[in-house]
């Protein structure tokens, strides 16, 4: 998404660093590309680990290329917040595109050398779209709160992390006032509702502590 500010910290590297030995031997399973999703509450730190989970890999000489969710929104963050408070329903999966995402996930998988996907720009409030090159990718990280349900990602990572847990993260993010009002907080515990019995379908487990291990 355009406009949004991802800072990396050290807990993110280490979950990443975490990630990767439980990664790698999957990618040496199919030589092909490969799709990853890292999905989990807002504010769990999911752009920021896949930033440094790519990162990570890349020290590996292996090139990754991340799609956000956030693209993937029906309406802008704006519009999305007015829809939800004039209709409290409209809070799930029926806001994200997961169909298009799990399309383009495909594309990469099938060898697409590019893809024009939607571009959310925060600030206008409004979505286009661009054209993203994967060059020499082999590994697609997909990251967004519902991601876990992407079919064509062949490893899920989920971090388990609350909405409570998560505030503090909200609260330095702080995209607008609008996110830390009383609202919000039912908004996320309705999207936790949702995707608590999603961690069942992950095959790698993010801790609070941003440790990574194979989910039981």
């Amino acid at each position: 998404m355009k406009g949004d500010s991802i800072v990396v910290e050290a807990h993110h590297r280490r979950a990443a660093e975490c990630i990767v030995p439980l990664l790698l031997p999957l990618l040496e399973q199919s030589p092909g590309r490969h799709a990853v999703s890292i999905a989990g509450q807002s504010g769990s730190g999911k752009s920021e680990t896949a930033v440094a989970l790519a990162e990570t890999l890349d020290r590996q000489r292996i090139v990754c290329a991340v799609l956000q969710q956030d693209d993937y929104f029906v309406y802008p963050p704006k519009t999305n917040d007015g829809t939800r408070r004039a209709d409290i329903g409209w809070v799930g999966l029926q806001e994200v595109r997961l169909d298009l995402m799990d399309a383009h996930v495909q594309a990469f998988l099938d060898g697409a050398a590019q893809i024009e996907k939607p571009l959310v720009e925060y600030e206008s409030d409004s979505i286009s779209s661009e054209i993203m090159p994967f060059g020499d990718a082999r590994v697609l990280i997909a990251e967004g709160t519902y991601t876990t349900l992407l079919e064509h990602c062949r490893t899920h990572v989920f971090i388990d992390r609350t909405y409570l847990e998560t505030r503090a993260h909200r609260e330095k993010r702080m995209r607008d006032a609008s996110e830390l009002d009383p609202f919000i907080d039912r908004v996320l515990e309705i999207e936790h509702g949702i995707i608590s019995s999603h961690k069942s379908l992950a095959q790698i487990i993010v801790d609070a502590d941003y440790s990574a291990f194979p989910a039981s």
